[in-house]
């Protein structure tokens, strides 16, 4: 790797931290900055409660099901942000991950619908 390359990929990661930070998830930090263990682990972006995220400013030759791969779970749910020049960023997770998102999503949503309907 480059030393532009890897620049590339740290602002990278700083700029999704940030995001991250304007969204509400205040401890969101680099794991550079914080835990070498996590870092050798796959894991760029610590204080995202239960993901595990693994940022990626790369052209081509990335290899998502690799790197998806590589990310250990123990952090949480794998998660790949992917920013591409010229391109919309990309948030890329295992698909029975998605689902079960969506499925903790309808049933939070059902309950809150319960609770409305049983007050009136």
């Amino acid at each position: 790797m480059t030393i532009n390359a890897r620049n590339k990929g740290n602002a990278y990661e700083r700029k999704i931290v940030n995001e991250l930070k304007e969204l509400g998830y205040k401890n969101a930090v680099t794991s550079r900055s914080e835990s070498k263990r996590a870092d050798d682990a796959g894991v760029d972006i610590l204080g995202v409660d239960g993901y595990a995220i693994q940022c990626k400013a790369v052209e081509r030759g990335l290899s998502l099901h690799n790197t998806i791969d590589h990310i250990d779970t123990k952090y949480g749910i794998p998660v790949v942000f992917w920013k591409k020049n010229r391109k919309e960023e990309l948030v890329i997770m295992k698909k029975k991950d998605f689902y079960n998102l969506i499925k903790k999503r309808r049933s939070v949503r059902d309950f809150k619908k319960d609770v409305i309907d049983f007050t009136i």
